[in-house]
């Protein structure tokens, strides 16, 4: 079949638009929106952000220029970007109740089933198999999951998928905000969709006020420095001491600011089996998990958002959290028979961990 012309007329690119948006939704995705590359005020506010270096040790925020906001430099090309989102959240997933258990270790729940970044990119690159069939060897494309230096919450917004909220998450007044962005970047004129969500936070400000680390220096700003994902997984060295006891039990990453934003009534639990929690991590003793040799980490964490903090920081924070846990022999047996490892970090942690129990790490001297 010859390639077919792109010299279409406006209905053309309308009704196009309308079949992404329903080839999307048969790929799994709850949503699609298309949006222009005009990110000039989000591009200013990165920046003015990465100025006052909330971005910690994210060097990589930093890197790669004007390509953040400028998604026609990163693909050339690009005209449009379609946005999706993907609902996860698991049914039963008894966030306060596994906060409220603090012997049991409290992991994000976004990271509790299989890795979204390739159960998403296989389902856009259907899409744009999709797409491409329609307009043979016509179409520039390039799907994108949190792998590449997009502004995905901005595009999103601008897509009229939701609004971007006082925690700097995305929040959808009939979905709230338990869901995974992707995006398609394309070389097709497609007519652009307007936000139909309005900014709906209003006065309030629960999320504000239950961060546990005060991470939100006013809102719709966040210090990373300061956010329990960041502590647990994008920090690789010792986490600090004025964090470690509002840490709690939540050992890989935070959903507090999610748990108590009114919108998340409205979210509707997902359908995917692969999101679905696996061995057991959303109802977990912190023994058990912090006694896992390294084998069984790497083998229960296969294909987890998990496995990317290494065995070292599985340890360090589960020493944490094993630190804020009530007193019992168990967790002292735990965590004595980690005070001699053979890592500087793992060990300040878990004497950390013993002092919060008023014990100490040092041998026994006959």
């Amino acid at each position: 079949m010859p390639a077919r012309s792109q010299s279409h007329t406006p209905t053309d690119y309308a009704k196009l638009a309308d079949d992404i948006k329903r080839l999307a939704r048969e790929q799994g995705f709850q949503q699609a929106g298309i949006a222009d590359l005009d990110l000039g005020i989000a591009g200013e506010r990165l920046r003015t952000w990465l100025a006052r270096g909330l971005h910690g040790s994210m060097d990589w925020m930093a890197a790669h220029g004007a390509k953040r906001w400028r998604p026609d430099l990163l693909l050339s090309g690009t005209v449009r970007v379609i946005s999706v989102r993907m609902d996860y959240l698991a049914p039963n997933s008894k966030l306060v109740a596994r906060l409220r258990e603090p012997d049991k270790a409290y992991i994000s729940r976004y990271a509790t089933g299989r890795d979204y970044h390739k159960l998403v990119r296989k389902r856009l690159a259907a899409l744009a198999k999709k797409i491409d069939d329609l307009y043979p060897g016509t179409v520039i494309q390039r799907p994108f999951v949190d792998s590449a230096p997009v502004m995905e919450k901005p595009l999103a917004e601008k897509a009229g998928l939701g609004w971007i909220g006082k925690n700097t998450l995305l929040l959808n007044a009939r979905a709230g905000s338990w869901f995974f962005l992707g995006e398609l970047f394309t070389s097709l004129p497609l007519p652009v969709d307007n936000p139909t969500e309005k900014n709906s936070c209003g006065k309030c400000r629960a999320c504000l006020k239950v961060c546990p680390t005060n991470a939100f220096p006013e809102p719709y700003v966040l210090d990373a420095r300061r956010c329990i994902s960041y502590l647990t997984i994008e920090n690789k060295d010792s986490i600090p001491l004025e964090f470690r006891a509002a840490i709690g039990n939540r050992v890989f990453g935070c959903d507090d600011c999610q748990t108590i934003c009114p919108w998340n009534r409205y979210a509707r639990p997902t359908s995917e089996p692969d999101f679905r929690p696996r061995h057991q991590l959303d109802d977990s003793q912190l023994t058990d998990l912090f006694l896992w040799t390294e084998q069984e980490f790497l083998d229960n964490t296969a294909g987890s958002p998990i496995r990317r903090i290494g065995y070292l920081r599985w340890l360090r924070n589960l020493a944490v959290g094993l630190g804020n846990a009530p007193y019992s022999q168990r967790v002292i047996a735990a965590l004595t028979a980690r005070a001699q490892h053979p890592s500087a970090m793992v060990r300040e942690h878990v004497q950390w961990a013993l002092a919060q129990h008023g014990h100490s790490s040092a041998p026994t001297v006959a």
